[in-house]
């Protein structure tokens, strides 16, 4: 077991601003160099996945064709009937030019509280950008309010050098429990109009209990999925998160280079 590097994380106080939180020391180890049980056990697993886009800022082929590509792959990886992505984010300087929430985020969170699965059906009701994605799957809005199971897996992609400054790293699902997390709002996210309640992982009383992972020089045909909503697992009470977060890798000047990545969010359904 090798170690990525030793960072600084931001865990969010009890209440008040999560970003607010001051940085704890920890391990953060290579995530190549152990043998992890998978995205289903511990939250998070690295996978080859070729993508057929060329041109990673061209908004419409990531949408016609990259939406595409992960919703196969979801499927794949979950079992699922269906999976539907209608939107990505990509975190750049130029990106954070336009809004500053698609910056590296920097505290320690999961991206859903409970009941999120409530806002999904909402937010499908209202159709938009998810429009697409029911018709791309053949399924209708009446599919999505009968669906017996719904998890959302993230995948998050270096489009980057292989380093960069602030790398993403993944805690162990394993070594958290739900009660070190707090539900806090998110409103109009990075002006998408997209409201929500996240989770803040709150400050740990002994931080090595927290096991955290980051994948050394990612290549663009690599991608990391990571659970951050199980409705099975939240109604058994059980950890249904991967926290996760930017970091500073101690040995990468900032900016030289900053990161440039691009995340989508699968909503896998079982009907």
């Amino acid at each position: 077991m090798a170690l990525f590097c030793r960072a600084a994380l931001r865990y969010v106080p009890a209440s008040g601003r999560p970003a607010m939180a001051d940085g704890i020391e920890v391990d953060i180890t290579d995530g190549r160099s152990v043998d992890l049980p998978g995205w289903p056990v511990c939250g998070f697993e690295l996978f080859t996945h070729e993508s057929l886009v060329t041109d990673w800022t061209d908004d419409e082929a990531v949408a016609s064709v990259h939406h595409g590509e992960i919703e196969d792959l979801a499927r794949k990886l979950s079992g699922a009937d269906v999976a539907l992505v209608s939107s990505h984010i990509r975190r750049s300087p130029k990106d954070a030019l336009r809004h500053q929430q698609l910056s590296p985020i920097t505290f320690v969170h999961s991206d859903f509280a409970t009941g999120h699965d409530r806002v999904i059906r909402r937010n499908l009701q209202e159709g938009g950008e998810t429009a697409p994605a029911l018709v791309r799957n053949g399924i209708s809005l009446s599919d999505v309010e009968r669906a017996r199971r719904l998890v959302i897996l993230q995948f998050w992609r270096n489009l980057g050098p292989a380093r960069m400054d602030y790398p993403l790293g993944f805690c162990d699902a394993r070594t958290i429990r739900p009660e070190e997390t707090r539900a806090f709002p998110v409103t109009n996210y990075a002006g998408s109009g997209s409201n929500f309640d996240a989770l803040g992982v709150m400050t740990p009383d002994d931080p090595s209990r927290h096991r955290w992972y980051a994948f050394p020089d990612l290549q663009r045909h690599e991608v990391v999925a990571f659970r951050t909503y199980d409705t099975d697992l939240v109604a058994r009470g059980e950890t249904f998160f991967t926290p996760h977060s930017a970091f500073r890798d101690p040995r990468v000047e900032v900016g030289k280079p900053a990161r440039t990545s691009i995340e989508l969010r699968a909503t896998c359904l079982w009907l």
